[in-house]
């Protein structure tokens, strides 16, 4: 575990720096797409919390367990679907500390290596050029129509 942290520290060459920050921002995008999963659940358990709350407690719901559907009443569903979002929130969380921490992670290192992004530079300089008929994300057939 030592030799690893000595690598991690201290990169032999140029294209071990490079390597290395691509495996940090890997990592930054994992864990993104894990939060943004996670927080698409928890909006899902507050749904499903808002619907059943206001019914009647002795009212049948199915839930899912285990890939496996369970006839239950809300009186005893309604506890665990809250658990289950306060435990997903918990989650959240973490991976919002543990993503900061990677940022500063990454931030120290192209500090360290005087890193810097030409996607982002090129993006810029691009921008600057592209004031009028900026239609992002909108596919647009061809003009003259099927001739």
């Amino acid at each position: 575990m030592a030799s690893k942290a000595e690598d991690r520290k201290e990169p032999v060459n140029e294209q071990a720096v490079a390597n290395m920050y691509a495996a940090m921002r890997s990592d930054l995008n994992q864990i993104y797409t894990k939060i943004t999963e996670l927080e698409m659940e928890v909006s899902e358990h507050s749904l499903v919390l808002n619907a059943i709350q206001p019914l009647d407690q002795s009212r049948r719901c199915y839930r899912m367990i285990g890939g496996v559907l369970v006839e239950r009443t809300i009186k005893e569903v309604l506890p665990a679907v809250q658990r289950n979002k306060e435990g997903l929130e918990e989650v959240v969380a973490r991976l919002n500390e543990t993503l900061e921490k990677k940022k500063r992670e990454i931030a120290e290192f192209e500090t360290k290596y005087k890193i810097r992004m030409r996607k982002a530079d090129a993006e810029v300089n691009d921008e600057s050029g592209k004031k009028e008929g900026s239609a992002q994300g909108v596919l647009v057939g061809p003009a003259g129509g099927s001739e």
